[in-house]
């Protein structure tokens, strides 16, 4: 783990504040994962390349600053694809959907770019092999989750079952012969998957694993770079939207440490009353919150209360995806 000091001299704290130093703990890894960066980029090329209006199938990622950044450039959010006009193109969201979604794309002649993060991509190859195999495949996450709705569109209705607690593990009726596998959503609790696959493995001991972890790199990278300062935080901040899944494991995973967390999608929303007492602040920001509301955030924290800051590394990324063959130069 490395620790690397950055001292503010420019901060001061406003009137009234206390003016004892806050020491702010910035977790790394954080913020932004080659999925969020790849599927972004699809976005801004495909803008650059057709020009504005872009179609965008759901939000591109969990994140309100970027969406409305990229709503400013030209790009339309939508739900469905009903709502796309013809002779436009349109781009599939991070978090993956069905078959039947690229399927009705074709049969409109729409020009369609899929942004699918491929370690999701990945899961819905898995899903597939594990169907021609024979097996039921026990599916962990949350229900309505993008991501979910997504891997099932990928099987025959009744092929996959969803398991989000391990509460659901003890309800399920498969008998001891059947063919099952278990796959999981990639953006979810390390911990409490590993319980959830402790407890199908007890109960069925013939289920398949997959071949590699389905939670993704990033997911839990940033969960164990928060484990890594939540122990010496009052308190900790992680940037993200309601909505997305894995900034809200984050605040599960420090509170769960006995450290309070808040979720917080902008510098403007922070309570100087949060501060009250804090010695030790850490901060974090899920996988779709991108750098610069990491430093809005500090600037905010700054003008309360002067601070220094410590980058707590536990890890290093450098993993990058290919852009769809449309993009590529």
């Amino acid at each position: 783990m490395e620790t690397t000091p950055l001292a503010r001299t420019d901060a001061h704290p406003a009137a009234g504040d206390s003016d004892k130093p806050l020491r702010l703990l910035i977790a790394a890894p954080r913020g932004f994962c080659a999925g969020v960066d790849r599927a972004i980029e699809i976005v801004d090329r495909a803008l650059a390349r057709y020009g504005a209006p872009v179609y965008v199938r759901h939000e591109i990622v969990h994140n309100r600053f970027v969406v409305d950044s990229l709503k400013a450039k030209g790009a339309i959010f939508v739900e469905e694809l009903d709502e796309v006009p013809d002779g436009v193109p349109v781009v599939f969201s991070a978090h993956g959907v069905p078959k039947s979604v690229p399927a009705d794309a074709e049969s409109r002649g729409l020009d369609y770019l899929d942004a699918t993060c491929p370690l999701v991509s990945k899961v819905h190859r898995q899903a597939e092999r594990q169907l021609e195999a024979g097996r039921h495949i026990l599916f962990i996450g949350h229900k309505g989750h993008p991501e979910v709705v997504g891997t099932f569109g990928q099987v025959p209705e009744g092929a996959m079952t969803l398991v989000e607690t391990e509460a659901d593990v003890a309800k399920l009726t498969f008998g001891p012969d059947q063919e099952l596998a278990y796959l999981s959503q990639t953006t979810l609790s390390v911990d409490d998957t590993a319980q959830i696959i402790a407890a199908l493995v007890a109960r069925y001991p013939q289920i398949v694993a997959p071949k590699a972890d389905d939670i993704c790199y990033a997911t839990s990278n940033r969960q164990a770079a928060v484990k890594a300062i939540a122990g010496e935080c009052e308190l900790l901040l992680v940037i993200g939207a309601p909505n997305s899944s894995n900034s809200l494991r984050l605040v599960e995973v420090a509170e769960r440490m006995g450290t309070p967390a808040r979720l917080v999608q902008r510098g403007s929303e922070i309570d100087p009353a949060w501060l009250d007492g804090i010695e030790t602040l850490g901060l974090t920001a899920g996988a779709s919150a991108p750098e610069v509301l990491v430093r809005e955030v500090v600037d905010a924290l700054a003008a309360i209360r002067p601070l220094t800051e410590e980058v707590v590394r536990t890890a290093q990324e450098r993993i990058t995806f290919k852009l769809p063959r449309q993009l590529q130069d």
